[in-house]
């Protein structure tokens, strides 16, 4: 598995960049081949952090290139800046047996 982080430290309101980006940047990844699991998560004082999981790191590239143009098209109002990107191999992936997905 590929797992592909980006932290964006200056949001205008996270929870409206998450509410636009779970139609916009859902639909590509459910599109997407190889993919897992997308998270977002507001940490606080205009920092938002997503989460993207694929089967590898050829299915994360071919839908990065696809969500960035998305985030730049529809969410440029939003002024996200540049994030810090961390990404690479998942080394350890345990899930609860009662685990529950966030819709």
């Amino acid at each position: 598995m590929y797992m592909i982080i980006r932290k964006y430290t200056e949001v205008r309101s996270v929870a409206d960049a998450a509410r636009r980006a779970k139609s916009g940047v859902g639909e590509i990844l459910r599109q997407s081949q190889g993919f897992r699991s997308y998270q977002v998560l507001d940490a606080g004082d205009g920092v938002g952090i997503a989460v993207m999981i694929f089967d590898d790191r050829e299915s994360a590239d071919a839908a990065n290139a696809k969500i960035l143009a998305f985030v730049q098209a529809s969410l440029h109002d939003l002024d996200l800046g540049v994030p810090e990107v961390i990404s690479g191999e998942v080394l350890v992936d345990l899930v609860s047996n009662e685990s529950t997905s966030m819709k």
